[in-house]
């Protein structure tokens, strides 16, 4: 690596102005790309369509700063994540979040474009916000107790409490 980058570096990349947003967790020295005129993000494995990544060598506190730093994104961000886990990751969401309208209907959604063989990445920003158990577990009371969560818990845990479920869910 010639230029190391960290946290809110900025770099051209074809023409395109991208700003760098560490996210940790995953791995340490994880970065996502975000271009803001292009209103798109290119996350790795911090964020998935319906999940996010194992915590190989990061902290729940670490990754959830992370994932909420780019939940901090506008919803009209385009994410590209690096897996098509959609599916599995539909599954563990619903068994979170049942009560989720907007998430039923989207699981139907995938459903069907899995059935015709489309892809669901990318994924937008804002739809991930109100589905995404990852993103959601500081906000829905459903999910928390769902997770076991306690209301002596703080978001990173209730984050780690999230992650194991689905680290051990066999839906």
């Amino acid at each position: 690596m010639d230029n190391p980058l960290s946290d809110s570096d900025t770099l051209t990349f074809g023409g395109a102005e991208a700003i760098v947003i560490d996210v940790g967790g995953h791995t340490l020295g994880h970065i996502a790309f975000y271009f803001p005129e292009e209103k798109t993000a290119f996350v790795g494995d911090s964020l998935f369509s319906l999940g996010c990544g194992r915590m190989f060598e990061g902290t729940a506190p670490q990754f959830w700063s992370s994932l909420k730093r780019l939940r901090d994104l506008p919803d009209d961000t385009i994410i590209y994540c690096a897996h098509e886990y959609t599916e599995s990751n539909a599954r563990y969401a619903m068994s979170v979040e049942p009560g989720n309208e907007l998430l039923v209907k989207r699981v139907e959604e995938i459903k069907a474009k899995r059935s015709r063989g489309e892809p669901t990445v990318p994924s937008l920003l804002g739809e991930e916000k109100l589905t995404n158990p990852f993103l959601r577990g500081d906000i829905s009371d459903e999910i928390k107790s769902n997770v076991g969560a306690t209301s002596d818990d703080d978001d990173a845990t209730i984050f780690l409490k999230i992650r194991q479920g689905k680290d051990n869910f066999r839906g």
